[in-house]
């Protein structure tokens, strides 16, 4: 979509009414702008148009993309304003967005208050719980779907087998997968498939995962998102004979994606193969790949502040590195060991200094300096979490008795009392 030439014509028109709003806020979210999108709707109620249900969808989606949680409230309150409170849609949609923005409590509390669920609804609140490491409240709730009469749908399923696999139920999910035909209409997909291997990853049972992505019909091939779960699975459980093989075909299937080539070579690093290591990391520069730099961000009073790796351009730089400081003492009190394989690019003798410069790290400190005791620290990092960050952020948990929330690219991690949501499997 040219969404340039889009804006344009949508400037020349006078009278706009609530679907040209929709259909200019729809095309932001295809294009992944989501912040665009968000200031098109207040564009909207500043011209006194009312939004409609699928403004506040758009909306909403746009929000729990940016993991914006105070824009999102401030949409929940437009929806009440406007009386659409009782919608199904944009019921769903509000539980999406707090579910995505770290608000797990605040999407249980919509959902509760709803009154006529659909599927949909309820898929949102299960895809919540699952999101937020809560496998038991997800086949709970699916129970209770079912008692209902409620049909689920080809998302539910996809939340419920991701359960199965985080409580390491492998033969409740297998038989899930098995009847999803039978029972429900539902032929598997892609989705599907990569909760399956990732079940049996997670159980350790590499072999099987392997077997079974071989065993799929031939109208399925295997995409990246079953291989790189097969990817993840040897990554966790040290498999590097097949994490190489897997890594191949993930090469091959999406050359240009940085993680997989990131996955392998800290595995050789782990290892202590510094040399295979390094070829991989040739490899990514032979194929003209570049890692994405790593940022995260953080809300504080209404505004999101990002912060990247060595980050010294905000104002209160020298705090937030003091508090670093203080953070850093205080967890090797509690047994923190660096783990230097996360600090790939730098000269070795400074490796260690490195991984406390990590922006997720300066985002944590500047959370401790800045919210209020007891407030939730939500952070949203744009790559996979490594694992020095995720070690230090369980610590912190304990420490400073704070929960903290790092939505990374693969997952939540909900930290508290210094244990995490995934249950270190990520």
């Amino acid at each position: 979509m040219m969404i340039d030439d889009a804006l344009k014509l949508f400037r020349t028109i006078r009278n706009r009414v609530a679907i040209t709003w929709n259909i200019m806020m729809m095309g932001y979210c295809h294009n992944n702008q989501y912040e665009e999108a968000c200031n098109c709707f207040w564009s909207m109620r500043r011209e006194g148009v009312s939004p409609d249900e699928a403004s506040f969808s758009s909306a909403l989606h746009a929000a729990a993309s940016l993991s914006a949680l105070h824009q999102g409230v401030s949409m929940h309150d437009q929806v009440i304003k406007h009386g659409v409170a009782k919608n199904s849609i944009v019921l769903s949609a509000l539980v999406t967005m707090y579910a995505k923005c770290g608000d797990l409590s605040g999407a249980h509390l919509v959902f509760e208050e709803a009154e006529d669920r659909t599927v949909v609804c309820w898929s949102a609140m299960i895809a919540a719980f699952q999101q937020h490491g809560h496998a038991d409240q997800v086949l709970e709730l699916f129970d209770e779907m079912l008692g209902k009469g409620v049909r689920p749908d080809h998302i539910t399923l996809v939340s419920v087998l991701s359960a199965c696999s985080y409580a390491g139920h492998v033969d409740e999910g297998y038989r899930y997968f098995n009847s999803m035909k039978e029972s429900y209409g539902i032929d598997p997909g892609y989705e599907h498939y990569a909760c399956m291997v990732d079940l049996f990853g997670r159980a350790g049972r590499l072999e099987e995962a392997k077997r079974f992505i071989e065993s799929m019909p031939v109208s399925i091939k295997p995409d990246s998102s079953i291989w790189g779960a097969l990817l993840g699975a040897c990554s966790n459980h040290g498999n590097l004979k097949m994490a190489r093989e897997v890594a191949d075909r993930l090469f091959q299937l999406e050359p240009s994606n940085s993680g997989n080539y990131v996955l392998l070579s800290n595995m050789y690093l782990r290892k202590g193969k510094q040399k295979e290591a390094d070829e991989v990391r040739k490899l990514m520069i032979t194929n003209g790949v570049r890692k994405e730099p790593g940022c995260s961000w953080i809300d504080v009073k209404n505004k999101t502040v990002v912060f990247t790796s060595h980050d010294t351009s905000h104002p209160m730089t020298d705090a937030i590195y003091n508090m670093v400081a203080r953070l850093e003492e205080l967890v090797k009190e509690k047994g923190y060991i660096p783990q230097v394989q996360f600090a790939v690019n730098d000269a070795e003798g400074y490796k260690e200094r490195s991984l406390w410069y990590h922006s997720e790290k300066l985002a944590l400190a500047f959370g401790l300096l800045i919210l209020p005791n007891g407030t939730p620290i939500r952070i949203k990092k744009n790559l996979r979490t490594c694992g020095d960050c995720h070690a230090v952020m369980k610590l912190a948990s304990e420490i400073f008795k704070r929960e903290i929330i790092v939505r990374d690219v693969n997952r939540f991690h909900r930290f508290a009392n210094g244990t995490c949501s995934c249950r270190d499997y990520w």
